[in-house]
């Protein structure tokens, strides 16, 4: 059975992809943590600078002492927004896509078992599959991990998982058996 070797891969590589994408933010986090303290702190003055008529100390401040204590709380807000960032990427690009790709490879891995049509087109789609994904999700992974390089072969798996679904597609319209098919 051709689709086997996509269940397989789809089942690892989801293992993989959910397991990896929450270890990358657990390693994110401290500098998420960091800046929430600093926001809090700077935040914080200037919650309490308005609620005590921007006195401190019994003493009214000057404009510049006020717009300093502003501009530590926006640039406070700004480095949490940034610490943030790399979170986000990590959660919406490489776990999202690595677990919907390995998901998509086990569901195509399926629909092989019923299609009739050459084993040669059949062998395509399954590694067509396999490949996207890999130069996809995995390229993700792998930026995110800083390896510049895999920026290069990234564009690539988006195209194949596309022609992985036109031609399983054009597979299933040509050759749909509705029971699982032996392959020669």
């Amino acid at each position: 059975m051709i689709g086997k070797k996509n269940v397989v891969f789809g089942f690892l590589y989801l293992v993989l992809t959910a397991s990896l994408g929450p270890y990358m933010v657990v390693k994110l986090l401290p500098a998420v943590d960091k800046a929430e303290a600093i926001k809090q702190q700077d935040v914080g003055r200037l919650q309490q600078l308005r609620t005590n008529n921007f006195e401190e100390e019994l003493e009214p401040l000057s404009a510049k002492q006020i717009a300093k204590a502003n501009t530590s709380g926006i640039l406070a807000l700004n480095r949490l927004v940034n610490a943030e960032q790399p979170v986000d990427s990590v959660k919406g690009g490489p776990h999202a896509h690595g677990n919907l790709e390995a998901l998509l490879n086990v569901a195509a891995g399926l629909a092989l078992c019923f299609i009739g049509v050459a084993t040669w087109f059949k062998q395509l789609i399954s590694w067509l599959f396999i490949a996207g994904a890999l130069l996809h999700s995995g390229m993700l992974y792998l930026l995110q991990l800083g390896q510049g390089w895999a920026a290069t072969p990234l564009m690539l798996g988006p195209w194949l998982v596309l022609a992985s679904f036109l031609l399983i597609g054009i597979a299933a319209a040509i050759g749909f058996r509705g029971e699982l098919v032996r392959d020669k």
